[in-house]
C-alpha cells in the first residue's frame, strides 16, 4: 500500500510540475479568458447599438408651450419607467410648409426620426411608419392625455425597504444554481481533455512504457488523474479570481451585489471545488481509460464522443434540481453518482442545510474509489498493448 501511494505521488508530482510550470499552461489559463473578454466587449457594443436603434425618436412640431407640457409628461413617465424604454421627443419649431417639414424630418438620420407629431396639443396628428410599433403610439396617447390634464397632487406612497423578497430571492438562487452547474460542467469537459492529450503524447513517444516499468500501472493511472486534478484546481482558482475582479470593476457594487447562494459564498465556493474534484475524477477516469485504448487523436475523438454526449444528458438530468430541489426527479439526480456533483452544487445554491452535502460527498467518494478501481484495471490491460489491438469487448484477462 505504501509503495502504491509513494509511486502515485511521484507520478502526480511529475505530471503536475510538467503541466503547471510549462509555458503552455499560461496560455491554457488565458484561453477561456479571451472569449469571455471579447464576448463582453462585443456584447456591450451590440447592446448599446441595439438600445440606440430600438429607442423610438419622435419629432414634435408644436409651439413651445404645448411641447413644454408634453415634455413634462414624458419626464414623469421616465421617472416611473426606465428612461431607455420611453419614447424620445425632439422639438422642432413649426414651419410654413408642414408637409415638406415632415418629409425632411422623416428622412433625417441624425437622429433617425420614426414619426412626426404635428398639429397641437388639442388636435395632434402623427405621421410616420408606426404600423408595426403600437408601443410608440400608445406612449404618445398616454403622454398627450397627461399633458392635457396633469396631476396636480401626486399621491404619496409610504415605502418600506427590505433587503430582499422571498420570490425574488428564490429566483436569484435558482439563477446562481444554474450558473454554478453550467460552470462545473464546462470546466470538467474542458479540463478533462488534458488527460487525453498528455496520455496520447506519452504513448506515441513510448515514454509511458518506461514509466510503467518502474511503477505499478495502478499508481500510474491514479497519479496522472490526481495530477491533472490539481492542475485543474489551479486553473479554476485563477479563473474565479479573474472573474471576481472583472465583476468588481464592471458591475456597480461589485461582487457584493451578486445573488448569494443559500449556504453563503464561502461554503458555496468550497463545495464547488469539492464537487468539481468529484465530477472530474468520475469523468477523468473514463477519459483516461479511453486514452489508454487509443493511439491517435482521431481514435480519441471517436471514442470520447459517446462519453461527452452522455455527459450532456447527465447534465440535463442534474438540471432538474433547479427550481425544485425536493422533487423525486431531483432526488434521483442527487443519488445517481455521475450527476450527483452537479445536482448537489445546484442544491447548495437553493437550500441552506449542510448535512446532505456531507452525506453526498461520502457517497461520491465511494463511487470514485469504485470507478478508479475499474478504470485502473482496464488501464492496466490496455496501456502496454502493442501491435494489432483488439476491441475492448474482446480483451482477455491480463
Amino acid at each position: 500500500m505504501m509503495r502504491f501511494l509513494r509511486s502515485s505521488y511521484v507520478i502526480a508530482r511529475r505530471d503536475f510540475s510538467a503541466t503547471v510550470l510549462s509555458k503552455a499552461f499560461i496560455f491554457f489559463l488565458l484561453g477561456p479568458l479571451f472569449p469571455l473578454l471579447l464576448g463582453g466587449v462585443f456584447g456591450g457594443i451590440g447592446a448599446r447599438v441595439a438600445t440606440q436603434t430600438a429607442k423610438p425618436v419622435v419629432a414634435v412640431v408644436w409651439n413651445d408651450a404645448d411641447f413644454g407640457r408634453l415634455s413634462d409628461a414624458r419626464n414623469e413617465l421616465a421617472q416611473a419607467l426606465a428612461d431607455g424604454s420611453v419614447v424620445t421627443l425632439v422639438h422642432e419649431a413649426p414651419e410654413g410648409d408642414v408637409a415638406a417639414q415632415q418629409h425632411r424630418l422623416l428622412a433625417s438620420h441624425n437622429p433617425p426620426v420614426r414619426a412626426v407629431l404635428s398639429g397641437s396639443l388639442d388636435h395632434p396628428q402623427l405621421t410616420g411608419s408606426t404600423a408595426g410599433d403600437p408601443g410608440t403610439v400608445g406612449q404618445l396617447k398616454l403622454l398627450i392625455a397627461n399633458a392635457r390634464a396633469p396631476l396636480a397632487n401626486a399621491p404619496k406612497i409610504s415605502v418600506t425597504n427590505v433587503k430582499t423578497e422571498s420570490g425574488s430571492l428564490t429566483q436569484d438562487r435558482a439563477l446562481t444554481a444554474q450558473i454554478g452547474e453550467m460552470l462545473l460542467f464546462f470546466f470538467t469537459i474542458l479540463l478533462s481533455g488534458m488527460l487525453l492529450s498528455q496520455l496520447i503524447e506519452e504513448k506515441s513517444n513510448k515514454i509511458i512504457e518506461v514509466i510503467a516499468a518502474a511503477v505499478p500501472i495502478d499508481s500510474l493511472f491514479v497519479g496522472k488523474l490526481f495530477a491533472m486534478l490539481a492542475a485543474s484546481v489551479v486553473g479554476i482558482l485563477v479563473w474565479i479570481t479573474a472573474g471576481a475582479l472583472l465583476v468588481q470593476l464592471v458591475k456597480h457594487g461589485g461582487v457584493a451585489t451578486l445573488p448569494p447562494p443559500a449556504v453563503g459564498w464561502p461554503a458555496f465556493l468550497v463545495l464547488g471545488v469539492v464537487y468539481f474534484a468529484m465530477n472530474y475524477l468520475l469523468l477523468g477516469a473514463a477519459f483516461l481509460t479511453i486514452g489508454a485504448q487509443a493511439s491517435t487523436v482521431r481514435e480519441v475523438q471517436t471514442m470520447s464522443m459517446p462519453v461527452t454526449f452522455g455527459q450532456v444528458l447527465i447534465f440535463g438530468f442534474a438540471s432538474t434540481v433547479i427550481g425544485s430541489p425536493d422533487s423525486p426527479t431531483a432526488l434521483a439526480a442527487t443519488i445517481f453518482p455521475l450527476s450527483s456533483p452537479m445536482a448537489m452544487l445546484a442544491r447548495a445554491a437553493q437550500e441552506p442545510e449542510m448535512w446532505p452535502h456531507l452525506a453526498a460527498i461520502v457517497w461520491q467518494i465511494l463511487w470514485v474509489a469504485l470507478i478508479l478501481r475499474i478504470g485502473s484495471q482496464l488501464f492496466r490491460k490496455t496501456v502496454l498493448k502493442s501491435g494489432p489491438r483488439r476491441p475492448w469487448w474482446k480483451l482477455r484477462s491480463a
